[in-house]
C-alpha cells in the first residue's frame, strides 16, 4: 500500500467477518503517513494500537437506533467485552433495551472580571437587552450551531456567562469555542463597561470534569435507557436473582453517597471509554459522561426493572476523530457514521452501558467478580 492512502475494504471479500475486517485495518493503519492525521495529533511519531472486540449483538428499540448491532469496544481490559457481553444476552433474551434522547445542549461559559459588583451586574442587565443580538453573533461561526439560552452568575466582581448551543450531530466542543470567541469579541467592542479581562472558559460548562451542578442539566445528551428482564433470564444469564441484585445496588448505592460520588452506578466509564475509543470520541470527556443515575426495581411480577440515565453523554458521529479510518469502520459497523446519526449511536451506547452495569452488578452480588478476572484478565 502507497503512503498517505487511506485503509479500504474494497480489496477484501463481502464474506469477511467483522473480526477480520478490523485486522486488516489495523495492519493498513501502521503504514499510514503524517497526513492522514492532519489536525487530530501534533509532531505525529507512531500509532498505539489497541485491540478491539465486539460485543453483542445489542438488541434495542430506541427512536434512533432500531434492531440488532454489533458492538466494537476497544480495551486492554480482559473481562471487559465478555461480562458487556453478558449484559447484551440477557437484554436481547428479555426483548430489547429501550432507550431515547430527552436533551442535547453543549455549553462554553466565559468569564468576565470587572472592577466592582455593580459593575458587573450592570453587565448583566445590559446582556439580557442584547440576548437577539449575541444569539446572531454566536451563530455567524458554524452551519449548524444554534445558541438555545444564556445564563449568568455573578459572584463578587465576576460574571460568568453560560451559553447553551445545540451542535447538531458534532460533539460541538471546538464549534462552541469559536462561537463563543465571536460572543466575547462583541462583548469587548460594544459592552458599555469594559470587561477588567475576559476569559474564552471560566472552568464552569463541566469540560472534561465532573461537577455534581451538571447531573441536574444536560451536557451533551441526555439519555436514558431501560429493560425490564424475566426472573428466569435473571436466572439462566446473570447467574442472580432480581432480588439478590437489587439488594447489592441499594447496598453499593449507600456506600456512593457515604464516599460522596456523583451520582451511582458501578463502571459506566469501561463500556464508555471502549466505545469511544472504537468510534473516534473525544476520550477526555469520560470525565462528565460517564456520571450516572442507575436505577433497579423488583416488579410486581417479580422481574428485574433497570434504567440507566446519563446526563452528559457528550458524543458525535461526525467531526473529531470520527473520520479516523478504523475509527469510522467501527461507526459504520454500527451505521452510525456521518449527518443524523449521532441520536443514534448515543442511545446505543447508553444501552450498552446498562448492559454492563446489570453483568457487574450479578457478578458481584453472586460472587463471580473476582473468578472472572483471574479466568480472562490474566
Amino acid at each position: 500500500m502507497n503512503q498517505g492512502i487511506e485503509p479500504s475494504l474494497t480489496s477484501l471479500p463481502d464474506s469477511s467477518t467483522d473480526n477480520e475486517k478490523i485486522s486488516y485495518l489495523t495492519i493498513l493503519n501502521n503504514q499510514l503517513n503524517q497526513k492522514t492525521f492532519q489536525g487530530h495529533i501534533e509532531n505525529f511519531a507512531g500509532l498505539c494500537m489497541l485491540p478491539i472486540g465486539l460485543a453483542g449483538p445489542l438488541c434495542i428499540r430506541g427512536d434512533y437506533a432500531n434492531g440488532n448491532f454489533r458492538i466494537p469496544m476497544a480495551t486492554t481490559e480482559g473481562a471487559l467485552v465478555a461480562s458487556y457481553n453478558r449484559g447484551l444476552r440477557a437484554g436481547r433474551k428479555s426483548g430489547g433495551f429501550w432507550a431515547k434522547v430527552i436533551e442535547e445542549t453543549v455549553q462554553r461559559c466565559p468569564l468576565l472580571k470587572f472592577t466592582t459588583a455593580q459593575e458587573a451586574f450592570s453587565f448583566i442587565q445590559w446582556l439580557d437587552s442584547q440576548r437577539d443580538t449575541i444569539k446572531l453573533v454566536a451563530e455567524s461561526s458554524s452551519r449548524y450551531a444554534v445558541l438555545k439560552n444564556i445564563r449568568t452568575i455573578l459572584e463578587g466582581n465576576e460574571v460568568i456567562v453560560c451559553l447553551e448551543y445545540q451542535t447538531g450531530d458534532a460533539s460541538g466542543q471546538n464549534m462552541v469555542t469559536l462561537c463563543s470567541q465571536k460572543v466575547c469579541d462583541f462583548i469587548r467592542d460594544y459592552a458599555p463597561t469594559s470587561p477588567q479581562a475576559i476569559y474564552i472558559e471560566g472552568n464552569a460548562s463541566g469540560d472534561k470534569k465532573v461537577g455534581i451542578r451538571s447531573l441536574g442539566r444536560t451536557r451533551g445528551k441526555r439519555v436514558i435507557a431501560e429493560i425490564t428482564i424475566p426472573k428466569q433470564i435473571i436466572s439462566t444469564v446473570l447467574k442472580t436473582t432480581p432480588q439478590r441484585l437489587v439488594n447489592f445496588w441499594q447496598s453499593s448505592t449507600m456506600s456512593q453517597i457515604k464516599t460522596g460520588s456523583a451520582g451511582n452506578q458501578a463502571h459506566v466509564a469501561n463500556g464508555l471509554a471502549a466505545m469511544f475509543l472504537a468510534t473516534g470520541q473525544d476520550v477526555a470527556c469520560i470525565s462528565e459522561a460517564a456520571t450516572g443515575f442507575n436505577r433497579a426495581e423488583v416488579t410486581a411480577k417479580g422481574e428485574l426493572y433497570a434504567s440507566l440515565t446519563l446526563p452528559n453523554l457528550i458524543i458525535g458521529s461526525v467531526g473529531g476523530g470520527t473520520g479516523l479510518p478504523t475509527q469510522r469502520e467501527c461507526l459504520e459497523m454500527m451505521d452510525c457514521y456521518g449527518t443524523g446519526k449521532a441520536n443514534k449511536l448515543a442511545e446505543i451506547m447508553t444501552a450498552v452501558a446498562l448492559a454492563g452495569e446489570l453483568s457487574i452488578g450479578a457478578a458481584i452480588a453472586e460472587g463471580h467478580f473476582t473468578r472472572a478476572h483471574q479466568k480472562l484478565g490474566r
